[in-house]
C-alpha cells in the first residue's frame, strides 16, 4: 500500500507492494496521490517484475551457482561470491533499493584493505553479474555499477627475478641439478626453473601430463590453456632436461596441484628472505628472456598471447640492458 508523509515544503509518497518499494518526493499532497495511483497500477500490471524481492547476497549466490560454475576460474569466482555475501553492508540491501552510492562506499572500504588490482577483478565479476541480472534475469532495471568510477588500472610490474634470487630459491626449496627431485618441495623447484624455460603458468605447469610431452620433438601440449585455447609449447634443452630428471611412472608430470606450487614458493621466498616476487613473475621472466631469441608473433605463439599488447605487460628488459645491447 502507499503512504504519504510531510518532507520539508512537499510531500514523500511510499510504495511497498509485491516485494517492490519505490518512493518519490512530490511537490504537492495530489501529485503523490496520483504518482501512488500510477506506481501501484504498474506493479500489479508486472511492468516493474523486475525489481525482485532478493538481496544484492542473493543475486550474487545465484550467479555463482548458474554463471561461475561454469567457467574454468570458477574456484576464485565462488570464493570471492561467497566472501560478498557476507558482507552485509552491501549484500543485504534490496534490490529495489540498490543503487551507485552502495557500490561507491563498497569500493573505498576494499581499496582500503587490498589492492587497486583486487578491487577491479572484483567489480569485473560484479560488473557481469549485475548485467546478467539486468539482461536475462529482469531482476534489475539497470546496472547500478555503471555510474560508479572504477579504480585506476596499477602500473605493470617491472620486478624481475635475478639469477641469485633463483639460486636462494632452489636451496631453500631443497633442489639440486644433479640429484631427481623425490620431494614435493624439491619439484617446485623443477617447476620454478621449467616456468623459466617455458613461460607456463603455474596452472599450465600443474595439469602437464606425459602423454602431453614429445621428449623427441621437443614440444609440450597444453589441451586447455587460461584463455580457452589449446596451445604447444616448444622445450629449450634446459626444459627438456629438467624434464629427463623429474621423469617418473605418473600421469602427472611434476605431480603437483597449483595450491602447493603457490603455498611452497611462498615459504621458500620467505626463507630465502625475498620480497615481493610472484610465482607468476617466472612467466614474464621468460618472456623476457625468449624476446632476445625470437620474433614477436612466434613469442605470442610460445606465450598464447592473442592479443600483442599484452606482451607489452610481461616483457621486463631494463632500459640499461636496452642501451647495453644498442
Amino acid at each position: 500500500m502507499g503512504t504519504i508523509r510531510k518532507k520539508g515544503s512537499g510531500y514523500e509518497a511510499a510504495v511497498a507492494l509485491k516485494g517492490v518499494r519505490k518512493s518519490k518526493t512530490c511537490r504537492t499532497k495530489a501529485e503523490a496521490n496520483m504518482w501512488i495511483a500510477e506506481m501501484e497500477k504498474s506493479i500489479l500490471s508486472h511492468k516493474n517484475r523486475s525489481f525482485q524481492d532478493a538481496t544484492f547476497g542473493e543475486l550474487m549466490d545465484r550467479y555463482g551457482k548458474t554463471v561461475s560454475v561454469t567457467k574454468r576460474g570458477k574456484d576464485w569466482e565462488l570464493k570471492r561470491i561467497n566472501a560478498l555475501t557476507r558482507d552485509d553492508e552491501i549484500a543485504a540491501v534490496p534490490l529495489s533499493d540498490l543503487n551507485k552510492a552502495h557500490f561507491v562506499m563498497w569500493r573505498d572500504r576494499r581499496l582500503e584493505s587490498v589492492s587497486p588490482a583486487t578491487v577491479i577483478r572484483e567489480w569485473n565479476l560484479i560488473n557481469h553479474a549485475l548485467n546478467i541480472a539486468v539482461n536475462e534475469w529482469q531482476w534489475l532495471p539497470e546496472n547500478p555499477l555503471k555510474c560508479v568510477r572504477k579504480p585506476k588500472e596499477p602500473l605493470p610490474r617491472e620486478r624481475r627475478i635475478t639469477q641469485d634470487e633463483i639460486d636462494r630459491l632452489l636451496l631453500a626449496l631443497g633442489y639440486d641439478y644433479q640429484i631427481k627431485p623425490e620431494t614435493v618441495t624439491a619439484r617446485v623447484g623443477a617447476a620454478l626453473l621449467f616456468a623459466i624455460e617455458t613461460a607456463m603458468r603455474a596452472g599450465e605447469i600443474a595439469s602437464l601430463t606425459w602423454d602431453n610431452v614429445d621428449l623427441e620433438s621437443r614440444v609440450a601440449k597444453l589441451p586447455m590453456t587460461k584463455n580457452g585455447f589449446p596451445r604447444s609449447v616448444p622445450l629449450s634443452t634446459e626444459a627438456v632436461r629438467i624434464l629427463e630428471q623429474i621423469r617418473q611412472d605418473t600421469e602427472s608430470v611434476f605431480n603437483l596441484r597449483t595450491a602447493q606450487i603457490d603455498a611452497l614458493f611462498r615459504k621458500a621466498k620467505a626463507r630465502a628472505l625475498i620480497e615481493d616476487l610472484h610465482f607468476h613473475d617466472s612467466r614474464a621472466e621468460a618472456i623476457t628472456r625468449l624476446s632476445k631469441k625470437v620474433d614477436i608473433l612466434t613469442l605470442a605463439r610460445i606465450s598464447g598471447h592473442r592479443d600483442l599488447r599484452m606482451l607489452q605487460v610481461y616483457y621486463r628488459e631494463s632500459v640499461e640492458d636496452i642501451a647495453k645491447r644498442l
